[in-house]
């Protein structure tokens, strides 16, 4: 294929004014074969099948970088969840397998692991329960362990105790962590409908149904995404909508690239390819400002969940048919921290927890990365998780939370995360109670389109 000298430089600047880059390539490894009653045993075979697996994956992402000049931001790992290996064993608590994945992860130099998690979405094993227990010291005395929960999905509804549970897990989680505004929950997700395909961390774990181990690539690009808006607030939706899904296509195709030959050198099967639009705290890497160039005066203001329904569909329409496979959670991400334009946005009050609520029902994938009061009740916490597994549930998508009660800190006080997870003010969550709700325990049905086959 002959490029002209208009699209390499277009490409050019794609990467050096525009902020495009990899934003991860994960590896997913199935830890099936590590199982044994020996909890000892059990580690021993994950450490050894993850540095057989991943040794090189460092590397090969660098040799990437360095041959093709694409940027590649995170290297990452994803494993089966624990709970489903350690409930093999007979210990009391998983903190150890945490332990072990974290040495895992700094012995081959990865950013983050992620596969602390348990499925629970119609009920708990033992390993399960186990695992929900040992979240707040496994996430607080590693640095490099992610977890998740997935305890809702549209075929079997949401398991409420596992929601109440979860409000007081992420509690725990912020005082362990209270030295660092609470930042053990940044690295914690609860999930309705979670994928087992998902390279991006907090939620990334290696499904049970995928192979041995393989390589995922998400892409990132909303820079690019945002030029490719600047100076047409006279195009009519349709012109617009045809220009994101031509830079979907652009963006996909390199992700699509950086994953073939991935997959070649570490000699292991390419996976999916993750098309979400992902920002980060540097200006001009924001989904916030794509709205203002679509129109929109701020995040958040009416015209937004419209906005961000549009943008979503026209990046999954023109990227789908740039690679073979394409999965994980795929749509446009809205973190609050992580993207300055939404942090504008609440310092002006233009955006709310409960707006930001009604924007998940469009994109991927929830309340992400939201620093809430650190007295804010567990119950509360919990009702803002069924709110969100309801939104997944009824609309058979994923959804999830990943918000951060930050200790000893109000409404409107600063929480700092560093690097990519950015930081925010506090936002203010609604004052009245959710605890007889919450207290009942059990699990909200399935909506009747569960019985679709």
């Amino acid at each position: 294929m002959l490029f002209t000298p208009h699209e390499v430089a277009e490409t050019v600047n794609m990467f050096k004014d525009q902020h495009l880059d990899i934003r991860t390539i994960t590896m997913g490894i199935s830890l099936l074969d590590c199982v044994s009653h020996d909890g000892k045993i059990a580690r021993e075979r994950i450490y050894n099948k993850i540095m057989d697996k991943a040794g090189r994956l460092v590397e090969v992402a660098e040799q990437i970088e360095a041959e093709y000049g694409v940027p590649i931001i995170n290297k990452r790992i994803s494993v089966t969840p624990i709970a489903l290996i350690a409930g093999a064993t007979d210990d009391k608590d998983y903190v150890e397998f945490a332990k072990t994945l974290d040495k895992a992860a700094k012995d081959t130099g990865v950013d983050f692991i992620g596969g602390f998690s348990a499925l629970v979405d119609k009920g708990f094993t033992k390993g399960d329960r186990i695992l929900i227990d040992s979240i707040p010291e496994a996430l607080a005395s590693t640095d490099r362990v992610c977890g998740s929960i997935n305890l809702g999905s549209t075929k079997y509804g949401i398991n409420m105790d596992a929601v109440k549970d979860m409000g007081h897990v992420i509690k725990k989680t912020a005082e362990l962590t209270k030295d660092a505004d609470g930042i053990g929950c940044a690295k914690l997700v609860v999930f309705c409908n979670a994928p087992g395909d998902n390279p991006f961390m907090a939620g990334a774990f290696h499904g049970v149904n995928e192979g041995d181990a393989v390589i995922s690539v998400g892409v990132s690009g909303p820079g690019v995404v945002k030029c490719a808006l600047e100076g047409s607030l006279d195009d009519t939706f349709d012109v617009m909508a045809d220009k994101i899904k031509k830079t979907a296509f652009k963006i996909t195709r390199l992700g699509h690239m950086v994953a073939t030959v991935a997959s070649e050198r570490l000699n292991v099967p390419f996976g999916i390819l993750d098309l979400s639009l992902a920002p980060t705290p540097a200006v001009g890497d924001s989904i916030a400002r794509i709205f203002q160039e679509m129109g929109l005066e701020q995040a958040g203001t009416h015209g937004t969940t419209a906005a961000l329904c549009m943008l979503n569909d026209a990046v999954k329409k023109g990227g789908i048919m740039a690679s073979t496979h394409v999965g994980g959670l795929s749509g446009a991400f809205i973190p609050l921290t992580e993207d300055e334009g939404m942090v504008e946005a609440l310092n002006k009050g233009a955006i709310s927890i409960e707006k930001m609520e009604a924007m998940t029902s469009v994109c991927s994938v929830g309340l992400d990365m939201v620093p809430v009061p650190g007295d804010t009740p567990a119950e509360t916490l919990s009702g803002m998780i069924a709110d969100e597994a309801a939104i997944g549930m009824a609309n058979n998508k994923t959804t999830a939370v990943r918000v951060i009660p930050v200790p000893g800190k109000k409404v409107g006080e600063w929480a700092e995360f560093g690097g990519l997870l950015g930081g925010s003010p506090i936002m203010g969550v609604n004052k009245y109670s959710s605890v007889n709700f919450v207290n009942r325990g059990g699990r909200i049905p399935a909506p009747v389109h569960s019985f679709k086959n």
